[in-house]
């Protein structure tokens, strides 16, 4: 039996997932939300977490990811090619399997046991987007600067919370609503969220 578990933010998903998976008997499958803890009484391993990409949102490594894997783990991340960003960050946090969210229901039940033998699996749909991913336009700083400006923070308080000067954060600012091709900070911020990017 391959032990799974499944780690989704919305019940109706989670339980779907659950059932998709359970309709393979040779695999013995739970589910957790992000951020809950397994039971004490659960002495055995689990042998390949499913998680949605969102639940690793803001990680830069997935298994930083708040649920209870730890680094090594066997990862199976369920993610669009729409979140270039997203997959790279999976990818380079060991995620094992990337399923696209839009692939057939079998896609995924091979992908559990592909990875359960520490193999890789990746959908093909999520190739070129994992690709795209790599090549983030943006600099650290210049992401770290777009981050600030989503939370709201004006610029005073981001050059102050970085530690730089007020044209400096500008700057940053015009040259990552730039590359990303935006029309202005808002613009910037959304096509970098959308991306996966933050």
């Amino acid at each position: 039996m391959v032990r799974t578990v499944v780690v989704h933010h919305e019940e109706l998903l989670r339980s779907a997932l659950v059932q998709l998976l359970r309709s393979d008997v040779t695999l013995e499958v739970s589910s957790i939300s992000p951020g809950a803890g397994l039971p004490d009484h659960d002495p055995l391993p689990t042998d390949v977490w499913v998680v949605d990409g969102d639940c690793l949102r803001g990680s830069e490594q997935a298994c930083d990811a708040p649920f209870p894997a730890r680094r090594g783990d066997r990862l199976v991340v369920l993610a669009s090619a729409k979140r270039p960003g997203l997959l790279r960050r999976a990818f380079d946090g060991g995620a094992l399997g990337l399923v696209d969210k839009n692939a057939p229901a079998h896609r995924l039940i091979t992908a559990v046991h592909t990875v359960a033998k520490g193999e890789r699996f990746l959908d093909q749909t999520l190739t070129v987007a994992l690709l795209e991913g790599a090549e983030m336009p943006l600099t650290t700083r210049e992401l770290s600067v777009l981050s600030l400006a989503s939370q709201g923070a004006p610029m005073a308080e981001i050059a102050a919370r970085l530690h730089l000067s007020r044209g400096t954060v500008r700057n940053y600012m015009a040259a990552a609503i730039r590359k990303v091709g935006a029309r202005n900070r808002v613009d910037a911020i959304r096509i970098v969220q959308n991306a996966g990017w933050t």
